[in-house]
């Protein structure tokens, strides 16, 4: 990590706050800033206000909790979400997953683990970055404006798409024509920690089909090997 990122924290734990805040602060050498926020109605105006390369969100906050406060960010911003927490149930985790988090911590955790958790995610979310407006047949993605277009039958409508559907449809864009088997997209949208089903891809694409209308007969299931985006 070459660049100074801005990392948003939200936990209401002053001791947990304090040691995450001065360890990744020790460890990011002059390259990370933390903005600390101890409730859910904080961290929101400060998601709202500024912006923000990564989120360290608890659940269990006053004001706001962590679900709602992560469903409110995913309204605006595909950042990277770890939700960090000491409620640990299978349930949690996947409603975690399906609002949009990226990664999910059980306290009491392992601070170098969160590091080493924070940089991979950095790493991920840099590599899926760029300006260039994507296109195939109908469908139209511009990264700078987190937009997705599709013009058919001659009229343009805006596609509104959660993050995940919109992750999935980048991807699809920049490997047109290639065949992304379902590792391959949960490795790139969920990320190589994610100990879920796989069909959860299926699920998504399906969702994704059906916002982008008659476009989304562009997305091609490839029997037993994965999907294709084609013209």
């Amino acid at each position: 990590m070459n660049d100074t990122v801005r990392i948003l924290f939200v936990e209401d734990d002053a001791q947990i706050q304090e040691v995450v805040n001065d360890y990744f602060l020790a460890r990011g050498a002059g390259r990370i800033q933390m903005d600390c926020a101890t409730d859910g109605i904080e961290g929101e105006l400060l998601a709202k206000q500024r912006d923000y390369d990564l989120v360290l969100l608890d659940i269990m906050l006053p004001g706001m909790d962590g679900f709602s406060l992560c469903r409110s960010i995913r309204r605006h911003s595909i950042v990277p979400i770890i939700f960090l927490t000491a409620r640990g149930q299978e349930e949690d985790k996947l409603y975690g997953y399906r609002l949009g988090c990226d990664d999910y911590m059980v306290k009491p955790f392992s601070i170098a683990e969160l590091f080493a958790k924070t940089q991979a995610l950095l790493k991920r979310a840099k590599g899926m970055q760029t300006t260039v407006v994507l296109q195939s047949g109908a469908i139209i993605l511009d990264p700078a404006a987190f937009r997705v277009t599709v013009n058919a039958e001659g009229v343009s409508r805006q596609i509104p798409l959660p993050p995940k559907e919109y992750a999935m449809l980048k991807y699809f864009l920049e490997n047109k024509g290639l065949v992304l088997s379902r590792d391959m997209l949960l490795n790139r949208i969920w990320g190589y920690e994610y100990m879920g089903n796989d069909r959860i891809v299926d699920n998504h694409v399906k969702k994704l089909r059906k916002a982008l209308g008659t476009a989304g007969n562009q997305i091609k299931t490839v029997v037993t090997q994965g999907y294709r985006l084609e013209e």
